[in-house]
Parts: structure tokens; C-alpha cells; sequence
């Protein structure tokens, strides 16, 4: 899948900085508020179509407060912690692939799905289940199928399959590509082209399931020029400044190799997957759709980095729910920071801003864009080779086909000769196209 989230080009004599935190104003203002009221008397928070945090409150009391601080206030029946028990419940029951469960904050309830692999009998079963929780337990089935986006477009190309490139990421000494964990375990060595002519690297760290995300070492070490830049399409890029959550109600973007730049909202957090590979918990949910080859793929808004590409269901004709590994979580998880543009760097086309006076959301959700305008140019190496492979107008007809041979994915990883690599060559053309 190729790289939405590519090394592109920056700006001479404007290094690239580490940053990890970022927040929402709106965001923080209701997470403030639930910190302080208690899950006991709270059940959420998200933006409205203003822009205005709103906080669900179980009593007139804690609505005041609310109001008093700014705040809207929804009362509501169900705290928190019944919508937390209501999930432990539901992860309790026997595992059934094709389905997830998300808290919607906005309507005090608790929404399971089922996709279409899932049967008449597992599904009265979960049915069953979810009776027992209570009526705030909503049952919804869903086109399509739960699945990672793992095949299908030209990309970083590896033992383990095809998949985009999330954002750079470093340790301090080593730079590293963040992307899913899905897309291949700890030593899959990745390509960035079909002829296997050009290591980008191997996985070093990998989670999934459970969570879903990856870091692949860079064979250079370094990440090179315009490693904050993530691509969007049409030679332009996005400066991303920062890492955050999202919060409900914020309009994020995606961008991905199969279909490039789109948008949506986000729709719930702490969301769960029970994928045919195994089950992931603590995921983003949200209305952008996604396609296969947009595996791994960078989630943001206004410059700051959210999530990368987990899976969903539905297609980018018809839409669909695509589900997101928040980034502050792999972050933490990994003991890495995410490589971004300094502030000064911005060029003012737009909000693309991570410091706290210029907070992500302090727009309303409409208003949002993706972040500060940057050209994809620039780099050298494997720098420039990702950020051509960037644009979804590069890709391939013949690499858009779903095949391929399991041989030639196990015999990359020990592809050390030249000899070995010429055969692979051969192999990977006469198989993929």
C-alpha cells in the first residue's frame, strides 16, 4: 500500500522538531470537566457543530457546573461507568469476528455491530447478551466486512503485505516509519518498490492484535529532509505539528494510497474490533472511508497527528466506518516521539498550528482543514523515491490487483545475495504485474 504519509521535501534551514502533545481547546475544556465530576456523574464529552465542548451529565448539579464553566451540559440516564460495564460484558461473551462495540457519548448508549460474515445464530446470541446489559445496548448490523486494509496499491512492499506509511517517528538516535501492526510482524523487511531494488527498512516493534501499530527501522537510520510532511495527493503535503486525541465530533482526515485525501467525523472513541486476525481494543471510530492499500495510513486535522489507518468496513462509493490506532497511545506504547515542523514553520494558509495558543479545534468542526500546505518535493534516496509513490495519480494499474504469492513474501526475508534479489525480481513481475 503505498505511502500516504511518505518523507516529502521541507523548507531549507527549517529542521524538523520533536513534539508528542497537542490538544483541543474544546477537547480540553469537557475532558477537564469529566475529570473533575467523576465517571460516576458523567458520560462523555464531544465538539458540537459550533465547536462547543458538550459534557453528559447524570444530574442538574453536574449540569450546572458545567454550564457555569462554559460548557453545554446534556443530561442523560446512563453514567460512564455502566457504559464501561456494559463493554466489559460484551468482551466477556464468546468472541465473535465481525462485529465492535463503541460508547456513543452523544446518545448515552452502547451501538454493536455485526458485518455480513456474521451468522443468524452468533448474532441472536449477542442479541442475548446484550438484552441482559439493558435497553441502552443498541444491536446494528453493517454492510460489508470488518477488515484490516491490507492489499491492493502500490506501497511499502514487505514479507508481510502491502501497506502506507503512517508518520516518521524517532528515538532519539534511530528514525522509524509508525504504521499498522497489522500489516506484518517483528522482521518483515519492507520495499518501497515491486522489484524488491529498494530497502526502506524492517519492523523492529510490532502489536496486533490487541493494538495495531508498528514501527519499521529505516536501513539509512534517518528519516531525511521533509520527514513532517505527510502526503495528500496532487504533489502537496501537510505539515503535521504535533500529536493529540481526538475528541467526538471533530472533523479529521485521512489520507491513503488507494484513495487519497478524505475526510469525515469522528464518531467514537475506545472503540473494539473483532476482526477475522484477532481482536483490538481502544481504537478511534469515525465516518472517513477507506479502501484497501490505505492500511496504516495517517489520521490528523489541523496539522496534528491523530491515528493511523486500522481497518473498517464499506468503500470510499458507498462509505463505510474506518477505524483508527490512536497515535498518543503507539507513541507511549513504542517509547518514541513523532518527527514534526517547528511552529515558525508555518506558512499561514491555514490553522496548521501545535502549540497552545493556537489549539486544533478551536474552530468549528466544519471549519477544520487538514493542516498548513506544504509541496512534496525535495529529498533524496528513499526520501525521494516514497514521496513520488505518495500520489495516488502514480500508482500503477497493474499494482491495483489484489494477488501475489505467499513464496514471494516469505523469500523477501532472505533475499541477501545479489543473485537471490535478481530472482526475486523476476518472481515479483511475473506475479503482481
Amino acid at each position: 500500500m503505498v505511502t500516504q504519509a511518505a518523507m516529502a521535501g521541507e523548507t531549507p534551514g527549517a529542521p524538523a522538531t520533536l513534539r508528542s502533545t497537542a490538544r483541543p481547546a474544546a477537547a480540553d475544556k469537557g475532558s477537564e470537566l469529566v475529570a473533575r465530576l467523576g465517571t460516576s456523574r458523567t458520560a462523555g464529552s464531544w465538539i458540537n457543530a459550533e465547536g462547543r465542548p458538550v459534557v453528559a451529565v447524570t444530574d442538574e448539579k453536574a449540569a450546572a457546573e458545567v454550564r457555569q464553566a462554559g460548557a453545554e451540559a446534556k443530561l442523560v440516564r446512563h453514567s460512564m461507568n455502566e457504559l464501561k460495564a456494559a463493554t466489559a460484558t460484551l468482551r466477556a461473551a464468546p468472541r465473535v469476528p465481525g462485529t465492535a462495540w463503541v460508547m456513543d457519548y452523544r446518545n448515552n448508549r452502547v451501538i454493536v455491530q455485526a458485518d455480513s460474515t456474521v451468522s443468524a445464530a452468533d448474532w441472536s446470541r449477542m442479541t442475548k447478551v446484550a438484552n441482559r446489559i439493558g435497553t441502552f445496548v443498541h444491536m446494528q448490523r453493517t454492510k460489508g466486512t470488518f477488515t484490516t486494509r491490507l492489499n491492493g496499491a502500490q506501497a511499502m512492499l514487505s514479507t508481510g503485505g502491502r501497506c502506507s506509511a503512517g508518520f516518521n517517528v524517532t528515538d532519539g538516535q534511530r528514525d522509524f516509519i509508525l504504521t499498522a501492526g497489522h500489516c506484518g510482524p517483528t522482521g518483515s523487511i519492507w520495499f518501497a518498490d515491486g522489484q524488491g531494488g529498494q530497502e526502506l527498512g524492517r519492523t523492529v516493534k510490532s502489536s496486533f492484535p490487541g493494538g495495531d501499530f508498528s514501527l519499521v527501522q529505516y536501513t539509512s537510520g534517518g528519516a531525511g529532509q521533509g520527514a513532517e510532511i505527510v502526503a495528500i495527493g496532487g504533489g502537496r503535503g501537510v505539515r503535521i505539528t504535533g500529536a493529540a486525541d481526538p475528541v467526538v465530533g471533530q472533523r479529521v482526515f485521512r489520507s491513503g494510497s488507494t484513495t487519497g485525501l478524505r475526510t469525515g467525523e469522528v464518531t467514537g472513541l475506545n472503540a473494539t474490533v473483532n476482526y477475522p486476525e484477532g481482536t483490538v481494543t481502544g481504537l478511534i471510530q469515525t465516518t472517513v472511508c477507506a479502501e484497501s492499500g490505505d492500511s496504516g495510513g495517517p489520521l490528523f486535522s489541523e496539522g496534528i497527528a491523530l491515528g493511523v489507518t486500522s481497518g473498517g468496513s464499506g468503500d470510499c462509493t458507498t462509505g463505510g466506518t474506518t477505524f483508527f490506532q490512536p497515535v498518543t497511545k503507539a507513541l507511549a506504547a513504542l517509547d518514541v516521539k513523532l518527527i514534526v515542523a517547528p511552529p515558525q514553520q508555518d506558512t499561514g494558509t491555514s490553522s496548521g498550528s501545535s502549540s497552545e495558543e493556537t489549539p486544533q479545534s478551536a474552530v468549528a468542526p466544519d471549519a477544520a482543514s487538514p493542516g498548513s500546505s506544504a509541496p512534496v518535493t525535495g529529498g533524496t534516496g528513499s526520501t525521494t523515491l516514497l514521496s513520488r509513490l505518495s500520489d495516488p495519480s502514480n500508482v500503477g494499474p497493474g499494482l491495483m490487483v489484489i494477488a501475489g504469492s505467499l513464496i514471494v513474501l516469505v523469500a523477501a526475508r532472505w533475499i541477501r545475495t545479489e543473485q537471490e534479489r535478481k530472482a526475486y525480481q523476476r518472481y515479483y513481475s511475473a506475479t503482481w504485474g
